[in-house]
């Protein structure tokens, strides 16, 4: 039996109908939601608004940090409901989804961590006769209202990532989640406010009108504009938002892996296999393109495509499945089309490479793929790994910065000279060294390059572009003692 959402904004009705949320795995009707018109889009932000021009209604640091640890506490209570209901409206397999949950959890816990140890500074006085007689010191205070849009891929996790530092930073904020996975955002939001939230702080809407969403990004009131989605989308508003908006994106890539004559196979191939194929492929560093050396290109290939033929794909609630659905079934048709290209074009299919159901595709591996194909050129997001052989690392690092993507990288090597070379000269702005490229822990920074986004996503990163350094000069003759 589906459920139904209503409006996560106080006071707002609307008249443009309904969104319906649907299991990306069978089709099977979730939820419906209302959408959001345009009088809902602009209470919204007049409420925010409100808040933030009115000092006296500014949340305490104390007061943030108790509902944040209320929320931790709510979350682990629940965590295995809100895994299940991640899966089902998103598709990532359960196990992975409950690993979601828990790194959501510790999310909210960072930012507690971080609102507690930030300090401003003091600023050097006293040192010429300009300064003299002067005392500056430095405070943090919320930027104003931050909107957020969010990508489907981690329904709970990116949610914690765009809402938590907001609510840590005292900004007001209004998220607009995937319409795809809308659901784990307004769970997390309800509990927020069962935590102690006064829910003008966190409000939320989908949208069946395009313009409403626009509206709501470009609008001169948002000083904080997060986006994680596509490239497309998220350069297109960053051009529109208004002048003295702060933007941070969050897109795709084309994640490299450079494979050295001596890396240990034992070790690489469980690690690329989870790397490419952990959510059917669907995440912005997913492992797709790995450049080994030409003397053991094909064992590498045939070792994952070995590991990749016994996943386990289907329904993302049972605990078994390991590979999960792609969220739309015109998903399953792209990727459909750019196997077949590749294998036209020359690609050795080692396995998979044919569609399941319509919303599921085999875990599928090429080797040396054409380098003028999309699966070579552009961002799969899919449950396709491509191995290339290579004469040597040089050449390796020169096909992996062949695109115009730059995010996570990583290097299988034994040889230190060899990974800090590879470290130096891969266009990344991380290089893990025998480890896969979707690698990453909340707190450290998470920074595409190029096409790939701009500004620095993690959380304590997100909490300082969420906040102004605020400076005090004092002046006292006491002061020049």
């Amino acid at each position: 039996m589906s459920q139904h959402f209503n409006l996560q904004i106080p006071g707002a009705q609307s008249d443009d109908g309904q969104i319906e949320v649907t299991a990306p795995y069978d089709g099977t009707l979730i939820a419906t939601v209302t959408a959001a018109d345009a009088d809902a889009v602009e209470l919204a932000l007049s409420t925010a608004d409100r808040l933030y021009q009115d000092r006296d209604l500014w949340l305490k640091p104390g007061k943030r940090m108790e509902i944040l640890k209320k929320t931790a506490s709510i979350m682990s209570e629940r965590a295995e409901e809100l895994a299940l209901e991640a899966a089902r409206e998103g598709g990532k397999p359960l196990i992975d989804s409950r690993a979601e949950v828990t790194r959501a959890i510790d999310g909210v816990r960072n930012c507690i961590e971080v609102l507690r140890t930030q300090a401003g500074e003091e600023i050097p006085m006293n040192l010429n006769p300009a300064s003299e007689g002067k005392f500056a010191v430095t405070r943090h205070e919320p930027i104003g209202i931050v909107v957020a849009v969010s990508a489907f891929n981690h329904p709970l996790n990116l949610i914690v990532h765009q809402v938590g530092p907001a609510v840590a930073t005292g900004c007001p904020v209004i998220i607009k989640p995937a319409e795809d996975t809308p659901l784990s955002c307004f769970r997390f939001i309800n509990i927020l406010r069962e935590a102690g939230l006064p829910e003008e702080w966190c409000q939320s809407l989908i949208v069946n009108n395009l313009e409403n969403a626009t509206k709501l990004v470009t609008d001169s009131r948002v000083a904080f504009f997060s986006f994680i989605g596509s490239a497309r989308v998220g350069w297109s508003l960053r051009s529109q938002v208004a002048p003295g908006t702060r933007c941070a994106l969050e897109h795709g890539g084309a994640a490299p892996v450079v494979v050295a004559a001596d890396a240990d196979l034992e070790r690489l191939v469980p690690s690329l296999t989870k790397g490419g194929f952990y959510h059917a492929g669907q995440v912005c560093v997913s492992v797709q393109r790995v450049f080994a050396d030409i003397s053991i290109a094909r064992e590498v290939a045939q070792k994952i495509a070995e590991k990749a033929k016994n996943l386990i794909v289907g329904d993302p609630t049972d605990a078994s499945t390991e590979v999960g659905p792609l969220i739309r079934h015109r998903e399953t048709d792209r990727i459909e089309a750019w196997v077949k290209e590749a294998v036209a074009a020359g690609a050795e299919l080692l396995c998979g490479g044919k569609r399941i159901s319509e919303s599921c595709f085999e875990a599928t591996v090429l080797l040396n793929p054409p380098s003028d194909c999309k699966v070579s050129q552009e961002e799969i997001f899919g449950p396709v790994v491509c191995v290339y052989s290579v004469e040597n690392v040089n050449a390796a690092i020169a096909r992996a910065n062949d695109v115009p993507f730059s995010f996570q990288a990583s290097v299988f090597t034994g040889s230190i000279d060899i990974a800090m070379r590879a470290y130096r000269r891969l266009n990344a702005s991380v290089v893990m060294v025998n480890e896969h490229t979707a690698f990453r822990v909340d707190w450290m920074p998470f920074a595409g390059l190029k096409q790939s986004g701009l500004a620095v996503g993690g959380i304590p990163f997100t909490m300082h572009d969420m906040q102004v350094r605020k400076m005090l000069v004092l002046h006292s003759e006491e002061l020049r003692l």
